[in-house]
């Protein structure tokens, strides 16, 4: 049966016959749990670095600095470098991981890179668990690092590889509801383990982490890996049975023609680093593995997060502040990345980025005026309850926003518009470089903080504003358009267009030819 027409701002793209079938969801379900584990790392690391037995274990001078210094100034906070460096020292970690995943993912498929990660979190959550030194900590620490770099790899590349087009919005997405499913989990694992005598709760929360990871390790087991990936490593007559069981439907020839011929593509691109950098064919391509990501983290998510509590403390939360304020931020990213499920594939990518982009400006710049307008530059003074309940609403208005926006959207893009031939290598850019400006921005954050005041809502306000203009001048829907076809996009864009070079048309009908006569 040939695939049907849809139209799309003008366009004809295909669409595949096929539905989302159970099999395909239980499989996104179970690759979009990686996401619950860098998500888990994220609320989980800045629960330790306040958490004082496990800071007089490994960190004693630290702690003794944190406990003589006392703080007159609500900007500045206690700042210890190398309590930031160990933290950051996870997405250092994940960003080697995550060049090692583009190599992985193409010899050995995406699920098998799913298992290897889920298994390296595992190991480390295990062993940080258990640590009775230093070393054995920061060994721990390392491999749950490259179990996440190499599982926020492989995760987006499976659900888009997996999803027919017309759902594909909706099920990458899990993805990003899992990252904030992780981060409300460990915001609670880190409060109920603080409450157990003898101080070793610590250790719980750490070791937790290795039971999302286990469902990953045992779920790879079970799903199956992507037609995609098992074209491109030569087993077709799997790839053929796979793509008719994730369908549901009789004849998924179309399809399997288009992907096998986006196989042969790939397979003559010899070095795909060297073709996404040099080869000039991938430009809007490479533009967005490089921006989408440092973007996602400039948007001032990270600093929300963390300065949540001490607004929330004023409010009259007094004795659980930390919790209230984790919960109260964790439970609104949750609900509000299902609006993201709900209307990523009816109302497209754009209109959630420009949406949600307007609504965390406004807000950033409500929040830093309402703080300056208390704290002033001296950071001396208190907050009303009517402020700080306006500061409450505002803080939840923002990460609302992000939660629809920027969260999901920033993994979404880049796992769908990049062609097969330079894919693995362009989403290891992608997590590369979110897991850098992770670690920079949390190892800068404090003292920014210090420094700017206030003036660091504006900042990242700022920021925003670009990457709004950014998204509205240069993005162009892909909303129902299938990943193989991702390339007209591109071609009838009016700024890429310049820039895209077309060489593969002539070859991909010489390759369907082929295709046809040898299945004849």
């Amino acid at each position: 049966m040939p695939g049907a027409v849809i139209v799309h701002h003008h366009t004809r793209y295909k669409t595949y016959p096929g539905e989302v079938t159970g099999i395909v969801v239980f499989s996104c379900l179970i690759a979009s749990v990686a996401g619950c584990i860098f998500g888990y790392d994220i609320g989980l690391t800045s629960g330790l670095t306040s958490t004082e037995p496990f800071l007089i274990k490994f960190f004693p001078s630290i702690y003794e600095q944190m406990k003589n210094q006392v703080i007159v100034n609500q900007y500045c906070k206690f700042d210890s470098q190398i309590l930031t460096m160990f933290c950051s020292s996870l997405f250092l970690s994940a960003m080697t991981a995550a060049f090692l995943a583009g190599p992985l993912t193409r010899a050995f498929g995406r699920k098998w890179t799913l298992f290897t990660a889920a298994s390296a979190y595992v190991f480390g959550a295990c062993l940080g668990g258990v640590s009775i030194n230093f070393p054995m900590l920061l060994t721990g620490r390392l491999l749950v690092g490259a179990g996440v770099g190499l599982s926020i790899h492989a995760s987006p590349l499976y659900i888009s590889e997996m999803a027919p087009a017309q759902q594909r919005g909706m099920l990458n997405i899990l993805f990003q509801l899992m990252i904030t499913v992780g981060i409300l989990s460990a915001n609670m694992t880190n409060y109920f383990s603080s409450k157990i005598p003898g101080g070793w709760g610590w250790r719980v929360a750490v070791a937790f982490g290795a039971v999302p990871a286990g469902v990953i390790a045992l779920g790879a087991l079970a799903i199956p890996d992507t037609p995609t990936s098992l074209i491109q490593r030569g087993d077709t007559a799997t790839a053929r049975k796979t793509l008719l069981q994730i369908r549901g439907v009789g004849d998924v020839r179309e399809e399997f023609d288009d992907l096998a011929t986006a196989s042969e593509d790939a397979k003559a691109v010899a070095s795909p680093w060297k073709e996404l950098f040099f080869g000039g064919k991938y430009k809007p391509q490479l533009t967005f593995s490089l921006l989408v990501p440092f973007f996602q983290q400039l948007t001032g998510i990270n600093v929300i997060m963390f300065y949540a509590p001490v607004l929330f403390k004023t409010v009259g939360f007094k004795q659980n502040a930390s919790l209230v304020s984790s919960v109260i931020t964790g439970l609104v990213n949750v609900f509000s990345t299902f609006v993201a499920i709900m209307t990523a594939d009816k109302v497209g990518r754009r209109a959630l980025f420009l949406q949600g982009g307007t609504q965390m400006i406004i807000s950033q710049i409500l929040v830093g005026t309402f703080i300056g307008l208390q704290f002033g530059m001296s950071g001396t003074g208190a907050i009303s309850e009517q402020y700080a309940m306006c500061i409450v609403l505002f803080v939840c208005v923002y990460v609302a926003g992000f939660a629809w926006s920027w969260g999901p959207m920033g993994w979404l893009i880049p796992s769908e518009i990049y062609p097969l031939a330079v894919r693995s290598a362009a989403m290891s850019v992608t997590v590369a470089v979110n897991m850098f400006f992770t670690a920079f921005i949390g190892q800068i954050f404090l003292t920014l903080l210090c420094h700017l005041r206030f003036g660091l809502f504006y900042f990242f306000g700022a920021w925003v504003l670009l990457m709004t203009l950014f998204i509205a001048m240069l993005l162009p829907e892909t909303k129902n358009v299938p990943v193989e076809e991702m390339a007209h996009v591109w071609k009838k864009h009016w700024f890429w267009r310049k820039f895209v070079i077309d060489t593969t048309d002539a070859r991909s009908a010489e390759m369907r030819k082929r295709i046809a006569l040898e299945m004849s």
